[in-house]
């Protein structure tokens, strides 16, 4: 009889357990309303982490979907879409900077349960995004075939198929506002609004990228060009509905009646935490540049392996990069709540949790590598790479893990120095000047390349893990 009630008790508490998680999942995709410094930290995490998670896998599957109707075109189409997006992570890295800064500051007001003065420091936010955005179209439309051809392209990559490009840079306002204005809801607590905004901006994406590639009934078969003109389109519709949302006050930041004038004053105390988020950033993706670079000597279908390999590296990690945005959202609130102990215990619980899920994962791409690459690809050659690239790269997925939350968490505390300083350690000191020696000078070549990556990130996550332990981040003030 006691054996029995105990199973029952046993039952009743597994099945209490069960209706407690479906109800903070619910919770979690409808948007919370709940204050993150004062719930149990494990309910805060979740509550968080289950929108921006969906909201980075939405993402990471139009970066699947968009290379597999792209790889339909062949491997200079591939390759075209590899160089232009090692060119606009310029672009990317100046809207992360912007968003790292813009969530710190949101975020540190929130916590200080200042909700108006949030929202002051979000559209001045918006502004410096929307004027260097302007300053970024022009010189990118005039200049597209200029800077395929600087980045080592084939030349029927120049003269054909530079329109993906041009489009690419000219749109560069929708994305720029895109990572701003999510960076305000997340850093106030909306994740569910964030993730619905990228899932209508992915999710028309996808519909519109076979449509205008191949001329699908009514629509014009645009090649390359109808991929960039399907992203465009899908991120304007999602920045739509952004600024409505923001001017509606229906969410935890409202710009409902305030007047769109410049205040220097917050604009320059942005740019100067921003400066931070953009270098580290710059300096991390410009990496990938020069590593395009190099891998362009070896032929175009060794670089479209390449795009595709990082392409699905990028589906991995970008749910990861949910739970760092996550971690970076408690950081920012818990410290403007003056508890930074809680603001730690939630960093190392996230990359717990992102070290156990990128780590399994890992060994089903070591595994199986040449599966997951050959769906995008039937080229021999593009697959031989694209494989290699996986396999190898995949071996520094527990690092990265560790890695990204620790950088996010100096970011969401306002401390953007200090990941700037490790970006130029990993990136420029070891693995740029690591993959030119072992690609051209000891005759690696493109396999070279790879390793170099997975040595730079495990040296980032190792060194970001003991400065985030010294604890100096608790005393950033922003």
């Amino acid at each position: 009889m006691a054996k029995h009630n105990i199973r029952l008790s046993f039952k009743y508490r597994t099945i209490n357990k069960l209706i407690n998680i479906w109800n903070n999942f619910k919770e979690a995709i409808a948007g919370s309303s709940q204050d993150f410094t004062k719930i149990p930290l494990n309910k805060a995490v979740f509550l968080l982490a289950i929108p921006m998670v969906l909201e980075m896998i939405m993402e990471s599957i139009f970066a699947v979907v968009d290379i597999y109707f792209v790889g339909k075109l062949g491997a200079d189409a591939v390759a075209t879409v590899g160089i232009t997006e090692s060119i606009l992570t310029i672009i990317y890295g100046i809207a992360f900077g912007l968003s790292m800064a813009t969530t710190a500051l949101v975020s540190r007001r929130i916590g200080e349960k200042k909700a108006k003065e949030a929202a002051k420091e979000g559209l001045q936010a918006i502004i410096a995004g929307l004027s260097i955005s302007l300053l970024i179209a022009i010189p990118g439309v005039v200049f597209a075939k200029d800077l395929l051809q600087l980045m080592g392209a084939a030349p029927v990559i120049v003269e054909e198929l530079s329109s993906y490009t041009a489009i690419m840079f000219g749109s560069n306002m929708v994305i720029m506002l895109l990572f701003i204005n999510n960076a305000i809801f997340r850093g106030a607590g909306d994740a569910a609004i964030a993730m619905r905004v990228l899932w209508i901006a992915n999710g028309l994406n996808i519909i519109l990228d076979p449509l205008l590639i191949f001329g699908i009934g009514p629509f014009p078969e645009l090649g390359i060009a109808g991929a960039a003109v399907a992203t465009t389109i899908g991120r304007s519709v999602a920045v739509i509905y952004q600024v409505i949302v923001l001017w509606s006050g229906k969410s935890r930041i409202s710009m409902k009646g305030m007047a769109l004038h410049i205040e220097w004053t917050r604009i320059r105390h942005l740019l100067k935490i921003s400066m931070g988020g953009i270098a580290q950033t710059l300096i991390a993706t410009s990496s990938w540049i020069f590593l395009v670079r190099i891998i362009s000597n070896f032929g175009s279908e060794v670089l479209a392996g390449y795009t595709i390999g990082i392409r699905i590296i990028i589906f991995s990690l970008l749910p990861s990069w949910g739970l760092s945005n996550a971690a970076a959202t408690l950081v920012g609130q818990n410290l403007g709540a003056r508890q930074p102990k809680r603001a730690e215990k939630a960093v190392w619980g996230v990359a717990r949790i992102n070290l156990i899920f990128l780590g399994g994962l890992s060994l089903l791409f070591i595994t199986f590598p040449a599966w997951f690459v050959g769906f995008f690809t039937p080229d021999e050659e593009a697959l031989r790479a694209g494989t290699e690239c996986l396999r190898i790269v995949a071996y520094g997925f527990a690092f990265y893990g560790i890695g990204m939350v620790m950088v996010q968490a100096f970011n969401g505390a306002g401390d953007t120095r200090t990941p700037t300083r490790i970006n130029i350690f990993a990136f420029w000191l070891i693995e740029i000047p690591l993959a030119y020696l072992l690609a051209m000078s000891l005759g690696l070549e493109e396999t070279g390349v790879f390793y170099s990556i997975i040595i730079a990130e495990a040296c980032m996550a190792l060194m970001a893990a003991y400065l985030f332990k010294l604890g100096r981040w608790k005393k950033e003030d922003v």
